[in-house]
C-alpha cells in the first residue's frame, strides 16, 4: 500500500469539530478537499495527520490551537469610532469586512462589539485559540 507523503496530492473527506462537539466545517456534502502535502495549503496539524495514511484510512485527530489557526492575539483586536465607518456600511455583529492597509495588502476582520460610539474589530481568524478535532478519510493519493 502507498502511504501519503510530502509532495503527494491527496483528496480527503473531513469533519471538523470544536471541543464542545460543534461542527464548524465538513466536506461530506461536497467534493473531497484536494491539496498537496507539504504545500502549506492547509493548517499544519491537518497536513501532519494525513501524512502516513493509506487510501481508505479514517483517522480522528485533535489539533492544538498552535498547530491550527494560532492563539488568539489581543493585539489584533481594535476599537474604532463609528464615524470612521463609510456611511454605506451599517455595522452588524459577526459581520466580516475586508480592510486595506497602507501598503496595499488587505485582511479580514470580524465585528465583535458595537456601541453607540465605537465598533470593535477582531483581525484574528474566527477559530484562533481553538483546539480542533478532525475526522479525516483519505480518498485518493496522486
Amino acid at each position: 500500500m502507498t502511504l501519503a507523503k510530502a509532495g503527494d496530492t491527496v483528496k480527503v473527506h473531513y469533519t471538523g469539530t470544536l471541543d464542545d462537539g460543534t461542527i464548524f466545517d465538513s466536506s461530506e456534502e461536497r467534493e473531497p478537499l484536494e491539496f498537496q502535502l507539504g504545500g502549506g495549503q492547509v493548517i499544519p496539524g491537518f497536513e501532519d495527520a494525513v501524512v502516513g495514511m493509506n487510501v481508505g484510512d479514517i483517522k480522528t485527530t485533535r489539533i492544538s490551537s498552535e498547530e491550527a489557526y494560532g492563539l488568539h492575539d489581543e493585539d489584533m483586536v481594535l476599537t474604532v469610532p463609528r464615524e470612521q465607518f463609510p456611511p454605506d456600511i451599517e455595522p452588524e455583529l459577526d459581520q466580516q469586512l475586508q480592510l486595506r492597509q497602507p501598503d496595499g495588502s488587505s485582511f479580514v476582520v470580524t465585528i465583535i462589539d458595537i456601541t453607540e460610539d465605537n465598533v470593535t474589530l477582531d483581525g484574528n481568524h474566527p477559530l484562533a485559540g481553538e483546539a480542533l478535532t478532525f475526522t479525516i478519510q483519505l480518498v485518493e493519493i496522486s
